[in-house]
């Protein structure tokens, strides 16, 4: 089994970064159709493994049988039903007790079930995590490193769903959505390094000093980059709250000098990238990665110009903030690359 495991280690482990992105992919379009509410509870919704479909579901019937915890909507307040029982003719206020996490008591079926999908994509990458963290025993002895990591992500991604907890009862409350969207880039950090450790070959590249110091300068500015979008992000939905979604036009006019210094500060993103890419060429440097990069900011500045200009597409949100997570990790392990160069004129 230990053969096994070092064997398909490294598929796991790539299964398990597919996975994470896949939430973060998830979250995306969970904040794009502004689902984050749609179950208003944590780690079930509405009280439910499975969700409502119909909002007579969550409406008080008599002679119908609640469990314990599951979750009604009554006077527009969210009520917990104490224990087990079947309603009589009256509605009866000892059977419930009110809902203190937060005051949000709306039901969306669309919002609910991408919330839904959302947490189901978040534990089928905690198995998976928990899984890379088995079969990195088989590194135990000669690299125990990577079994360290490996549990480190596991706990992480524990940490990464009781931030996602905090998000729901904070009613989204921006620092906690930043927090929790950097807590995503640190998981995937974590599990790239683990694919670095256990890569088959070692590839030498060659070294060139103001390469190594851009990359690094690239990566903190692409951490900057999602931090300010994500507080663009959250203007734009204060904004959606005033003017409803259907005048997209309207969204951005209240977002101030955040939007303007994350449209600005993509210039400078642009430049240190392409710079990164003419020493790449002109030294024959060898970081092939580095052709991506470009790719992933074309994606980036494509998706910024159609929400910018061509107010909001669909799906332009969730590829704007995909691509800047896969671009902050194809950076990260071109960084682990430069570990591994020969040094050359």
């Amino acid at each position: 089994m230990s053969t096994w495991f070092k064997k398909n280690f490294r598929t796991i482990t790539k299964a398990t970064l597919v996975f994470v992105y896949l939430v973060i992919l998830a979250g995306a379009l969970v904040r794009m159709t502004g689902s984050g509410m749609g179950c208003p509870d944590w780690p079930k919704c509405f009280g439910y493994y499975i969700p409502p479909t119909e909002e007579s579901q969550l409406l008080w019937q008599a002679g119908r049988e609640f469990k314990k915890g599951q979750v009604i909507i009554h006077d527009e307040t969210l009520m917990v039903a104490k224990s087990d029982f079947t309603t009589s003719d009256t509605y009866t206020p000892e059977h419930w007790e009110a809902y203190t996490k937060h005051d949000y008591a709306i039901f969306n079926p669309m919002h609910t079930w991408i919330e839904y999908i959302n947490r189901l994509c978040g534990a089928l990458a905690g198995m998976a995590t928990f899984l890379m963290a088995i079969a990195s025993f088989a590194y135990r002895r000669d690299k125990p490193v990577v079994t360290w990591l490996s549990w480190l992500a596991v706990f992480g991604m524990g940490f990464q769903a009781w931030l996602g907890a905090t998000v729901v009862y904070s009613v989204l409350a921006p620092v906690k959505i930043t927090t929790h969207m950097l807590a995503a880039l640190a998981i995937v950090a974590l599990v790239i390094y683990i694919l670095h450790l256990t890569r088959d070959k070692e590839v030498n590249h060659r070294y060139h000093k103001r390469l190594t110091q851009l990359i690094w300068i690239a990566l903190g500015l692409t951490i900057i980059q999602v931090v300010l979008g994500t507080q663009v992000r959250q203007l734009v939905d204060d904004q959606v709250k005033i003017v409803g979604d259907t005048v997209r036009e309207l969204w951005l006019n209240s977002s101030g000098w955040w939007f303007y210094v994350h449209r600005s500060f993509s210039i400078v993103v642009l430049a240190v990238n392409l710079w990164m890419f003419a020493i790449n060429r002109k030294y024959n440097l060898g970081y092939t990665r580095v052709r991506w990069i470009i790719i992933l900011l074309g994606l980036e500045v494509l998706s910024g110009i159609a929400m910018a200009y061509l107010h909001f597409p669909f799906g332009s949100q969730s590829l704007h903030l995909i691509a800047a997570t896969i671009l902050f990790g194809v950076q990260y392990y071109l960084l682990l690359d430069t570990r591994h160069t020969v040094k050359s004129s």
